[in-house]
């Protein structure tokens, strides 16, 4: 576990708070475990009826921690372990999914919101998916479900060029449920987990599986992405766009030649 996500359960209600704002809630490979866990755990706890996913600071995410992405571990699979494993924890939890996003949400802060059933976006709220600036390739299923949520088009933007949405393009194109006032997001997603957490439990979970419908086409674009971001990641493509993200230069690809 680790200090950066707190998990709290009141009132049927299971937050799971990005708790790291002094790097903008950038998520290290313990985080993703940590959520992994939680999300594992409120699945089969009875006394959770909604999980709210909240961030302490003026970013939700800004993704992942890079410089812990890219260290050298012992057992590198541990790391790919707590991201793949939260990333199928989040398609498949069986209790619905409310996130409150204030500022930015980059990267995995993006895709993990097309797992969510419901959404509330800050005024300042932006919205960013840059993998390919990075030398990525998109997770979380989401050049499955971006598309299909927003529209090929304004998906090829995001993806491709790493176009930023804002929060009331990001209302327009389905994205999220409710834009409110920066001080409001929590407030208003509290008020919808509890809602929620009141209703029938049975017939919420059933109503969330028939919304999402068939998952194994998300799973399976999750391990086909998988495959492309592990090769992506150990590439000199790779290497030469984080080296220039932290050089503060414009990546030169002929170098990963």
């Amino acid at each position: 576990m680790t200090d950066h996500i707190a998990v709290t359960i009141d009132g049927g209600i299971a937050e799971i708070r990005f708790a790291r704002p002094e790097k903008k809630n950038a998520i290290t490979a313990a985080m993703y475990a940590a959520m992994r866990d939680a999300l594992l755990g409120c699945a089969v706890e009875d006394s959770v009826r909604v999980i709210l996913f909240t961030a302490a600071g003026d970013s939700f995410t800004a993704g992942n921690d890079l410089a812990d992405f890219m260290a050298p571990r012992p057992d590198s699979s541990l790391g790919e372990q707590a991201v793949t494993g939260f990333l199928r924890a989040i398609a498949t939890a069986p209790k619905p999914l409310i996130a409150a996003v204030r500022g930015n949400a980059v990267g995995v802060g993006t895709t993990m919101l097309l797992h969510c059933d419901l959404v509330v976006a800050s005024e300042n709220a932006r919205l960013q998916v840059p993998f390919v600036n990075l030398g990525l390739v998109p997770e979380a299923a989401s050049s499955l479900l971006l598309p299909r949520v927003i529209g090929h088009a304004r998906a090829s933007a995001m993806v491709l060029l790493g176009d930023a949405l804002d929060a009331a393009t990001a209302l327009a194109a389905g994205l999220v449920n409710r834009v409110v006032p920066d001080g409001d997001v929590e407030t208003v997603a509290r008020a919808m987990a509890t809602t929620l957490a009141a209703k029938a439990p049975t017939a919420v979970r059933l109503a969330k599986a028939l919304l999402k419908g068939d998952l194994a086409p998300v799973l399976a674009r999750m391990d086909a992405e998988g495959v492309h971001f592990a090769a992506q990641l150990k590439s000199a493509e790779c290497r030469e766009a984080i080296a220039a993200f932290y050089e503060k230069r414009a990546p030169d690809f002929s170098r990963a030649a």
